[in-house]
C-alpha cells in the first residue's frame, strides 16, 4: 500500500504496510508565524510515553528541561504540580512568545522495534520542510535533534552537515540560513542536562532568542 498527500499534516492514523504498521504522525505543525527558529525532531514516541498532546511529550525526555534551564533557571518550570506531566499551555505560550516552531522531519514511519529509538525508525515518507518555511517568512534558522532528522533535513536542502552544537550556512529562498546540528533531548544520548542546557543556550543567544 503506497501512502500519498501533498500536506505535511497528518491526524495520526495507522495503516498496515506489509506486516509492519505505518503510523502517520499525531501532531500538526507548530508554526507561530512570527517564528525565527525551527526546531525539527524525527518523530513522536509511541502514544503510551506520553505525558501531554505536544511535541516531546515524554517526562524521559529533557527538551522542556532544558528550556526550563535556560529561560528560568528551573528545570522543573514545565512540569505540572504533580510532576508526572508537562504543561502543554505554559509551553506553548512560551514557544509563541520566543518565536520557536516545531514539526518533524517524518510524517509517516514504521517503527521496526516497539521503542522510540531512531536507529529503528523507518521514514516512510519525509515531510516536506520547504512547505513548512513558506508559513513561517522570519525563519531564519533550522535546528535538528538527532542524527536521523539532520540527515532527512539535508535531503531536501544543499548544506554541509554540522558539527553537533554547530551549525552550517547555505542560502535558500535567496536569503541566509543556518542549520543547527544540536545535541538530542533524549537521555539515551550521552551528554549531562547541563551540558545540552548550554549548547541550546548558545544556539538561542547566537539567534538573539535570547
Amino acid at each position: 500500500m503506497n501512502i500519498s498527500t501533498k500536506s505535511p499534516i497528518f491526524t495520526g492514523n495507522i495503516q498496515k504496510m506489509d506486516t509492519i504498521i505505518a503510523e502517520s504522525h499525531p501532531l500538526i505543525p507548530f508554526l507561530p508565524p512570527q517564528a525565527k527558529l525551527l526546531m525539527l525532531g524525527s518523530f513522536p514516541p509511541q502514544k503510551k510515553r506520553w505525558s501531554m498532546d505536544f511535541y516531546y511529550p515524554n517526562l524521559n525526555n529533557d527538551m522542556w528541561r532544558i528550556m526550563g534551564i535556560i529561560f528560568f533557571n528551573n528545570k522543573e518550570h514545565f512540569l505540572t504540580e504533580s510532576g508526572k506531566a508537562f504543561c502543554r499551555e505554559r509551553i506553548i505560550d512560551f514557544l509563541t512568545e520566543k518565536g520557536i516552531a516545531l514539526f518533524d522531519t517524518a510524517t509517516v514511519i514504521r517503527r521496526l522495534q516497539d521503542n522510540a529509538s531512531d536507529k529503528f525508525l523507518e521514514i516512510v515518507q519525509p515531510t516536506d520542510i520547504k512547505e513548512l518555511l513558506q508559513q513561517l517568512p522570519l525563519c531564519h534558522a533550522m535546528a535538528t535533534t538527532g542524527q536521523k532528522a539532520t540527515d532527512t533535513l539535508r535531503e531536501q536542502f544543499d548544506v554541509a552537515e554540522p558539527k553537533v552544537g554547530g551549525y552550517a550556512e547555505f542560502i535558500y529562498n535567496k536569503q541566509p540560513m543556518r542549520l543547527y546540528r544540536m545535541p538530542s533531548s533524549s537521555r539515551a544520548y550521552p551528554l549531562k542536562l547541563e551540558s545540552k542546557a548550554e549548547a541550546y543556550h548558545k544556539m538561542l543567544q547566537e539567534l538573539q532568542i535570547i
